[in-house]
């Protein structure tokens, strides 16, 4: 799969987001080893913190179908989900919570997940490895010693 169908997957689903407050639509896409694609759309709560982000709903699915230590690469595209395509300009990047997710799954599967961050037209798109992107993270293999 090619690295705007990727994309073009999460931004079609964020068309499918519930952000009735932030009216910022965004949608994820991931891809994994053996090419399945799943995807996920932020869902938002009146109580705001409550919420879920793409990239949670995304990874949810994607234990569903085939198993986070299969997760390849993983796309987020976010913006104006008013009209008939999403729009707007600027890159989006996960969150530092689901970086922190994306880090545990990447972590499990031994491999430094590359992450497409794309504008909501799609016109945009930057290439991140979750290891750049939250650099000295802490995960799994960091508590080892723990037991």
């Amino acid at each position: 799969m090619t690295d705007q169908q990727l994309v073009a997957h999460a931004r079609a689903a964020a068309l499918k987001a519930y952000a009735p407050y932030s009216r910022f639509f965004v949608g994820c896409a991931i891809e994994s080893v053996d090419g399945e694609v799943v995807t996920g759309a932020n869902m938002e709560n009146a109580s705001y913190r409550l919420g879920v982000c793409a990239e949670l709903a995304a990874l949810t699915a994607a234990q569903l179908a085939f198993g986070l230590d299969k997760v390849a690469r993983i796309a987020v595209a976010g913006g104006d989900g008013s009209g008939p395509e999403l729009a707007g300009n600027a890159s989006v990047t996960p969150c530092g919570g689901c970086r922190q997710s994306i880090l545990e799954v990447a972590q499990m599967a031994g491999r430094d997940i590359e992450i497409l961050c794309a504008s909501g037209d799609g016109k945009a798109v930057e290439t991140h490895r979750i290891a750049d992107l939250i650099p000295h993270g802490f995960g799994p293999a960091n508590i080892v010693d723990a037991s």
